[in-house]
């Protein structure tokens, strides 16, 4: 997700949609298009190896009602009218308007060129032409947070603990909020559908006291980004990050939360809040407690290879 957010030179993010179910794969396939001929930018669909690999079963797709969604283009007429600059941001939101091959007007063709341009796309190495273009890519990129699919969120009144996550890690999360409110351990819940984010996610931190961002990978990727975004409220957000080359299961969830629960006051005392990501390598196999970071693990086992689970052991005497 990291690489895949801040893929380029520098300076940049990209749109990334976090399907979490073969439907969802299906919608966000054909949404993807347009909201790259919207926002005139490459969009990502990110699924996972549980989606991809294993069978599912869903409702029938429902097929498009509407045409792709072309964006700010002009016609020949509309050229001869207004004129045409091909990145002057006319209307404030960061999208330029565009032509298509095809237009007729002897000025609807520009150089699409990789280096510096101005906003008529003229090559350009002016301080001003590069402040400005960067500029406008920036309040693209904001206009981008209200055009993706928002997050799908579950509040439960009066409850301190929330979650965030995304992806295939939804049954699980569904099972072992049912498992923590039988043990009257309320929990809300916001999954992630897109990046960037909106104001709803930033606002479901603040009404939480502590917010779990739960992920398959080592490292917390989306806790790394939701802290950079939103460094007003990242002292509330803590990882719980695992990647065995396996399903997230209920089990992990609820054993995950309930030690960083029990675990809160001596960590505040000592270190304050913060990642608590763990691999298998660094949990113990039987679901216990490792001393080191009182973290559970999940039930599969060391794995030291790929992610499709092939080559999987169990490594008795990890030092």
């Amino acid at each position: 997700m990291l690489f895949t957010y801040y893929l380029g030179h520098g300076d940049t993010k990209n749109v990334i949609l976090l399907p979490s179910s073969l439907r969802e794969c299906f919608d966000f396939g054909y949404m993807a298009f347009d909201l790259a001929d919207t926002l005139q930018t490459p969009i990502f669909v990110l699924s996972d190896l549980d989606l991809g690999m294993n069978n599912w079963m869903s409702e029938p797709f429902d097929y498009p009602a509407e045409p792709l969604k072309r964006g700010k283009v002009l016609s020949a007429a509309d050229v001869a009218e207004r004129g045409f600059a091909r990145y002057r941001d006319l209307d404030g939101d960061g999208i330029p308007y565009r032509t298509l091959p095809g237009n007729e007007h002897p000025l609807a063709a520009y150089f699409a060129r990789g280096t510096g341009h101005n906003d008529a796309a003229v090559y350009s190495e002016r301080p001003d032409d590069w402040r400005n273009n960067m500029a406008r890519l920036a309040r693209k990129f904001d206009t981008a947070r209200s055009l993706v699919p928002g997050p799908v969120i579950d509040e439960v009144e009066g409850a301190e603990i929330g979650i965030i996550a995304y992806g295939t890690t939804r049954p699980a999360i569904d099972e072992a909020r049912d498992r923590l409110a039988a043990d009257g351990i309320a929990t809300s819940w916001l999954r992630l559908r897109a990046l960037p984010i909106n104001g709803e996610v930033e606002a479901f931190i603040a009404r939480h006291e502590r917010v779990y961002v739960i992920e398959m990978n080592r490292d917390g990727q989306l806790q790394t980004i939701l802290r950079a975004e939103l460094p007003e409220v990242a002292t509330r957000l803590e990882s719980l990050a695992l990647l065995d080359g396996m399903p997230l299961t209920a089990r992990w969830v609820v054993e995950a939360i309930m030690a960083a629960e029990q675990d809160r006051p001596r960590r505040r005392a000592s270190h304050g809040q913060g990642k608590r990501g763990a691999t298998e390598l660094d949990l113990p196999g039987d679901g216990s407690l490792s001393p080191g970071n009182g973290m559970p693990r999940g039930d599969s086992g060391l794995t030291d290879m790929g992610h499709d689970g092939h080559n999987r052991e169990v490594i008795a005497d990890e030092a």
